[in-house]
This record gives structure tokens, sequence and C-alpha cells, in this order.
């Protein structure tokens, strides 16, 4: 009984569980007339919708966020952000310390999951190194945006919109208080540059970003903060030349824009689909081609222990290196003169297919439900992977989801969220070594 016990609360367990339990908290809230804008409540369904898209930090919503939600409602979901993104174990970390409580194995274990760290030693430190980092660049990020925006929408309104963009912008969840996101300031250079700045930091993952101030030299840093950093370049500048190249004469987004406007645009939609979920575009008018890219670019998603979501550009950057070394008929895996392991590659493919897979499916359901929408199959393929990839780009159908269609988008952030392979490693038993072994046998190939 107790090993079962012990079984069920397991960490990789407890973590979908506590997230689980904090969207029906933010579910609560939302749900409660004060909640809604002018007293009216938004309903049960719409409540945890967003609560879900809150604490999941996809960005995707049913209502507009800026009318439907009261103060109240908006600070509610501006927490649920900060908690899902940072994760709640960071959370009770620094409510421990400041009581000066001790970090138990299974608390270190649980930090250890929900930070896709390497080992449990420093995950304290890891922690409140976090809290560090996200305080100082919201912080920074607010005051700047208060002190760029005092002049249009007053010091009070301002100060308010500074703390929800800087929020929602680090931890890659893209809910806008304006219905065309960020489309009102498609040239303005502070906004963009600080948006941007946010969440490509966030999209980078706590370790890395530590790494990175610890050992501060390209030749000390680990094998996968030079993955990272290297496959977010290429996908960064990738994603940017192909939205200026595509759209520069396209009268429904870069067309009209001046030259200045045209370059911001397309840096900003460039770096967008890896997580961010902010538009300065109508994402429905881009071209069918730009729109197929960004779902590409929304599968791959940010970096693994980050805000963002996605298989993770580590896991791809691992699949094409494992391509290259098939193709080069080399039997190890390098990079940047280090071996990878061909369990990593299994662990890599393994997300890669089981993603697709979950990715497929829900599109496929989603055609079911929304059969009677107008909504064409590659709005609904944007809208299935924007939600697995926790990216909240959408192309118009999420206000317009049916019931059945908003619990469909619901599973699909809170799979997202989690990882599917965290999730399968949550459902699974324990894993046993095989008993025996059978012989070997080729497959034809191709």
């Amino acid at each position: 009984m107790n090993q079962q016990m012990h079984s069920f609360v397991n960490p990789a367990r407890l973590i979908p569980l506590g997230f689980a339990v904090l969207i029906l908290i933010g579910t609560l809230l939302l749900r409660l007339p004060v909640s809604g804008a002018h007293g009216h409540s938004v309903g049960w369904l719409n409540a945890l919708f967003t609560a879900t898209s809150a604490v999941c930090v996809t960005g995707l919503a049913v209502l507009d966020t800026g009318t439907a939600f009261s103060l109240f409602g908006q600070v509610v979901i501006m927490v649920l952000i900060q908690i899902g993104g940072l994760g709640f174990m960071t959370f009770g970390v620094l409510f421990a310390v400041l009581l000066g409580k001790q970090i138990g194995l299974k608390q270190r274990l649980m930090i250890q999951q929900a930070t896709n760290a390497f080992s449990t030693q420093g995950l304290v430190k890891l922690s409140l190194n976090i809290f560090l980092i996200a305080f100082v660049l919201e912080s920074v990020a607010m005051i700047t945006l208060a002190l760029h925006w005092t002049p249009e929408l007053g010091w009070k309104r301002a100060w308010y919109y500074g703390a929800f963009y800087a929020i929602s912008s680090f931890n890659n969840a893209g809910f806008a208080l304006r219905p065309d996101s960020l489309s009102a300031h498609v040239g303005d250079p502070v906004v963009n540059t600080v948006v941007i700045t946010l969440f490509v930091i966030g999209g980078l993952g706590f370790i890395v970003l530590t790494d990175i101030i610890q050992k501060r030299r390209w030749r000390r840093f680990s094998l996968n903060t030079k993955l990272v950093l290297t496959a977010s370049l290429i996908a960064t500048v990738f994603g940017v030349v192909f939205v200026l190249v595509a759209e520069w004469s396209n009268p429904a987004t870069l067309g009209p824009l001046s030259l200045g406007d045209k370059i911001w645009a397309a840096l900003f939609q460039g770096v967008m689909p890896r997580s961010s979920g902010y538009n300065t575009v109508n994402i429905a008018g881009l071209m069918a081609a730009t729109q197929f890219v960004f779902i590409i670019l929304m599968f791959i998603g940010a970096a693994s222990g980050s805000t963002g979501g996605g298989i993770k550009i580590n896991t791809f950057a691992i699949l094409i290196l494992c391509l290259y070394s098939v193709v080069r008929g080399r039997t190890e895996i390098h990079a940047f003169q280090r071996k990878i392991s061909f369990e990593m590659a299994f662990r890599a493919l393994a997300v890669i297919m089981i993603s697709f897979g979950i990715v497929c499916m829900l599109t496929i359901l989603l055609t079911i439900t929304e059969h009677g929408s107008s909504a064409t199959f590659l709005a609904i393929f944007y809208e299935s992977v924007s939600a697995f990839g926790t990216v909240g780009s959408s192309m118009g159908l999420t206000p317009n989801l049916s019931p059945a269609g908003k619990l469909i988008i619901i599973i699909t952030m809170f799979i997202g969220r989690l990882g599917p392979l965290a999730l399968a490693f949550a459902l699974a038993q324990t894993r046993r070594p095989p008993k025996y072994s059978y012989p070997e046998e080729k497959v034809l190939i191709g």
C-alpha cells in the first residue's frame, strides 16, 4: 500500500496535479461576478478556458481580456500567468526559504521535474535565481513601458499596462488588454524592443540564463546552452527573413507599412511563433505559406525549462544532429566537440512523435466539432499547434469555438504546458528492466 501511495505521489504526477489545482482555483476566481466586467459573470466554460490559458501561459482567449474582465479579473489572470510561467514549485521554494524551512528530497525532485534540471544539486539556488531574473527583467520592462505610455494613457493606466505586459511577455503568455494585441504599436521601437527582449529571454530557459550569467564565455557554456543559443538564432533569422520576403507586398500585412515599420513587423512576427502569442499585424491576413511556416516554428517552440512551449528547440536540434549523423554515415552524434547519447536521441524522437500524434488527433477532432463554422482546415491546424505549443497565436478561430472545441483546446493547452513525454511518464507505472532479450533481426528501411 505504501509503495502504491509513493508511486502515486511521485513528482512526475504531482506536477500535473499542481497545475490542475491551480487551474481550478483560477476558474473559481474568474467565475465570480466581481471578475467580469460590470459585475457580469463570464460563465464556467469561459472561466475554465481563460484560467487554463493563463496557467499554461498560452494566451488564447475566447473573451477580450481588456473588456470582458474587470480589474480584479485581469489581476487574477496576471497572477495565474506569473505562477504558471515560473512554476508553483519555485514559489514554494521562495516561501520555504523566507520561513526558514528545509527543502527535502521530494521537493527537490519536484523542482527538478518542473525546471528540467539535470540533477537535484543546486535547485534551491536555481529557484531563487529564477525569481531574481524574473523580478529584475519584469521590473525594468514595467518601468520602461509605463514611462513610454504615460503621455498617452495617463500615469495610473500606463503603470498598470506596463506591469501586465511585462509579466505576460516574460512568461510568453501573450495576453493583451486590447483586441488587436499590439497592432497599434507595429512601428513603436520601445514597445517592440521591450516585448521582444522579454519573450526571447523568457523562451531561452532559466537553466540557460543561469549558465550564461555564471560562465559568461562561450567555450565554458554547457552543450545544452550552446545548442539552445545556436538553434534559437537560426530559427529566429529564418523566421524574420521569411516574413520580410514573403509579406513584403502583402496588402493585408506588411504592404502598407513604411520601410522601418516593415522591419519591426518582420522582426516581431518572425520571433513570435517561438511562443509569445502577441502580434503586430493581422495573423489571418498572412499568406498561407507564412502561416504554415509559423505552424512549424510553433511546433518547435522555445527551450526546455523555459516559459515557452512546443517540443522544445533542444529536442529539435538533437533530431537534426541525429539525421546529420545518419546521412554522413557516422555511428555517433556529435555537437561542439561533445557526444550526445543515443538515449537522448530516442527521447527526442519520442517527444516529437508523441507531440505530432497529439496535434494530428486534436486537429481531426476540431475539424469535427467546428465543421459548421467558416474556419478553414489551415486555421484549425494553426489553432491546434498554437494551443499545443502554448503560443497563443490565432487566425481568429478562438472566440468562435464551439463548447466542444473549447474543451479540446483546454486539454491541448494543458498537455502542451506539461510536455507530452512528462505527461506519459506521469501516467506510466514504474519502469522495470526487461527480464529477457529477443534475438536481433534486420528490417528494410526506405
